[in-house]
């Protein structure tokens, strides 16, 4: 299939390592022209060199991009000009429960998941509008459609981003600008391994042995679908939440 993403223009947000690396890695594989940003430039000129000695693709470009400071994701995306597709990401937040957190913990939060995503969209949506394309993906959790333990900031804000998507997925579908959310259960990444408190793999096997498919995931595989949502090849789908999670969640 002729995913439709070879040399357009793709912003992937917290592409530095995890799930955002993984998707930066798929388009870039793809022949797309990738920009990948997070707040550490070390570690970004790292991940680039990297996805070029994977791909030997040119095209891979570094941006420093705080996602918290609005005014840091206006001066990314007026340098990069315009953007194809934008792939949300962001780390996730502290896991706690309710006693844990003050005023502080909530707004960094909300200004992290949910702000970050309201300001790249301000900010891209000028272009794709012109264009007449857009594609939009949103990194979320399982925790937009399951609560999880322990997790009660995510819990809270990522069914925000579902909102948000779904309402945005009906403004702009006429101007083909179509917006959907990801979320990632169990995947192997440094985030699991701290949320869980495992670093040894035979720990993690354990923990793989109790989803439906018998291990836990790979950014790779969630990559995928994160690629197909966000290309030229999905026409059709829009404001929809897919959760890739080796059929661990039992709610609908």
């Amino acid at each position: 299939m002729d995913l439709g993403v070879k040399g357009r223009r793709v912003l992937v947000l917290a592409a530095s390592k995890g799930l955002g690396k993984a998707c930066a890695m798929a388009y870039a594989e793809e022949g797309a022209h990738v920009f990948i940003a997070s707040r550490d430039a070390e570690q970004l000129q790292e991940t680039a060199k990297e996805i070029f000695s994977v791909t030997y693709n040119p095209n891979i470009e570094s941006v420093v991009c705080d996602v918290t400071n609005g005014k840091d994701i206006e001066n990314m995306v007026e340098k990069i000009g315009r953007i194809d597709i934008v792939i949300n990401n962001t780390g996730g937040p502290p896991a706690g429960q309710f006693a844990d957190f003050d005023d502080s913990d909530w707004q960094q939060a909300f200004e992290s998941l949910v702000m970050s995503v309201v300001r790249t969209v301000r900010a891209v949506t000028p272009y794709m509008k012109e264009q007449q394309f857009g594609r939009i993906v949103t990194i979320t959790s399982s925790s937009m459609k399951q609560a999880l333990d322990g997790l009660l900031l995510s819990n809270t804000f990522r069914p925000a981003i579902v909102g948000l998507s779904k309402s945005l997925s009906q403004e702009l579908a006429g101007d083909n600008i179509l917006i959907n959310s990801v979320g990632p259960g169990t995947m192997d990444t440094e985030r699991i391994r701290a949320v869980y408190g495992q670093e040894d793999e035979s720990s993690m096997k354990k923990i793989g042995e109790k989803i439906p498919v018998g291990r836990i995931g790979r950014p790779d595989e969630f990559a995928k679908a994160v690629l197909f949502l966000g290309s030229a090849a999905n026409t059709y789908i829009t404001g929809q939440t897919l959760v890739v999670d080796g059929g661990a969640m039992k709610s609908l």
